[in-house]
């Protein structure tokens, strides 16, 4: 499903940073540009060629000593997530960022991150002093955004984490950001548009 016009250039910034087939925990590098200003992208793909050959793998997602390991799983994990949707409309889930918190996000299965405003992540107590800024590129141009680490990331019985989300304060209309691949590429999902249900499957 795609997003709705308002959100136009953050289309273009997350179809272009990874393909459908990347991992969830897709690497993050940084590169230095012609001026030497240093930059983060998340994928290889996005950093770009002349660069490529000099751009540095950093440790993804970096996981604190006392946060749970990503493979620890809840007998919840094992359930599929159903969620309600109009068909036509845009699909809206309820997520809980770091097990606390009720927020909205819109699916998106051609987005490659998932993306949080920044406002909405201060409000949930999560701050930015281990982010990385990264500068990304889209058809329409170029944004500035921050990549936050987060511990996971639950819709319904589905969780996910660590991972990375971008902290980008563009318009996303009723809801609190978008769901990307980040989170979404961990599941089976069917989208079923004429019964108005997207099922979340674990792999």
């Amino acid at each position: 499903m795609s997003l709705s016009k308002t959100l136009g250039l953050l289309v273009a910034l997350a179809a272009a940073l990874l393909c459908w087939g990347s991992p969830a925990w897709a690497q993050m590098y940084r590169w230095t540009d012609d001026q030497g200003a240093a930059h983060y992208s998340q994928g290889l793909d996005s950093v770009p060629e002349r660069h490529r050959s000099r751009a540095q793998l950093l440790a993804y997602p970096e996981l604190p000593a006392t946060a749970p390991t990503a493979t620890s799983v809840s007998p919840e994990a094992s359930k599929a997530t159903r969620i309600s949707f109009t068909p036509g409309k845009p699909i809206m889930v309820t997520a809980r960022v770091n097990g606390s918190g009720s927020i909205q996000l819109m699916l998106d299965t051609g987005a490659s991150v998932t993306v949080i405003n920044p406002r909405v992540l201060a409000g949930l107590g999560i701050g930015v002093q281990d982010s990385l800024r990264g500068s990304v590129k889209g058809a329409t141009g170029t944004a500035n955004v921050l990549f936050v680490p987060v511990q996971s990331i639950e819709v319904g019985a589905a969780r996910s984490g660590p991972l990375r989300v971008a902290a980008h304060d563009i318009e996303f209309g009723n809801g609190d950001g978008l769901l990307g691949r980040d989170f979404l590429d961990q599941f089976t999902v069917n989208i079923d548009s004429t019964a108005g249900v997207v099922t979340l499957s674990p792999r």
